[in-house]
């Protein structure tokens, strides 16, 4: 399992905030990641109120973060003093100590993939148009793609060394590239993404592939939840 590397990943990564920024109605950004040496990387964050949601969130094992993790589905929250802000009280609680009012979290999503999430937040309360809300949802999935490019070297090959081991992986890279309809490069690099985040190695994940425990075939569309409701 690879070390995260050790770069100032907010002035060598800020760009992945900025490009959120420059596209949505937002006034602020977070990028973390799970997985691989550490539990939770704050990538970068564009300023101090980015940066306290999403601590907040990783402090209290509270928020709607957890919920995008485990759903896949973004979470928009357009007025955190709304009622349905409640499902998460203690964030909830806390949030109102910032400047945030409203608050979107993405998934970063690259095929059926979960590697961290995108935080985005307004000073006031704001919905997204359906087109905001999928020019975000791309954004996130173009961040995902770019930082398992990041985490994942092209040299990484773990075990796939031993030669049986190695058509393990390519028999495993071939079933994910059908699964994703992606290219064989995409499809290692989910392989090699999803052994970081579990902290397993590239050969026992090619075998849960290989022996179908384990399947990239991303869930179908669904509405995204809103704490709204």
């Amino acid at each position: 399992m690879p070390d995260l590397p050790a770069a100032p990943w907010n002035e060598t990564h800020g760009d992945l905030c900025a490009a959120f920024l420059q596209e949505l109605p937002i006034d602020g950004a977070a990028v973390s990641i799970f997985g691989g040496s550490a539990a939770e990387t704050l990538i970068c964050a564009s300023d101090a109120t980015a940066a306290r949601l999403d601590e907040l969130q990783y402090d209290l094992g509270d928020g709607p973060r957890w919920d995008v993790f485990r759903t896949h589905l973004p979470v928009i929250i357009p007025d955190l003093n709304a009622t349905g802000a409640r499902s998460w009280p203690a964030f909830a609680e806390a949030a109102a100590r910032t400047d945030a009012e409203a608050f979107f979290v993405f998934p970063l999503l690259a095929g059926g993939l979960v590697i961290g999430v995108a935080e985005l937040y307004c000073t006031s309360p704001r919905e997204f148009s359906p087109a905001q809300t999928s020019r975000a949802a791309q954004i996130a999935s173009r961040t995902a793609w770019t930082l398992l490019r990041a985490l994942m070297p092209d040299n990484e090959t773990g075990s796939a060394a031993i030669p049986l081991a190695r058509r393990e992986i390519h028999q495993a890279t071939g079933m994910v590239l059908v699964q994703t309809d992606s290219t064989p490069d995409e499809a290692l690099l989910l392989l090699r993404g999803h052994a970081f985040a579990s902290g397993r190695s590239l050969q026992d994940t090619a075998l849960d592939v290989v022996s179908r425990r384990l399947d990239f075939t991303p869930p179908p569309p669904g509405a995204a939840d809103t704490g709204s409701q």
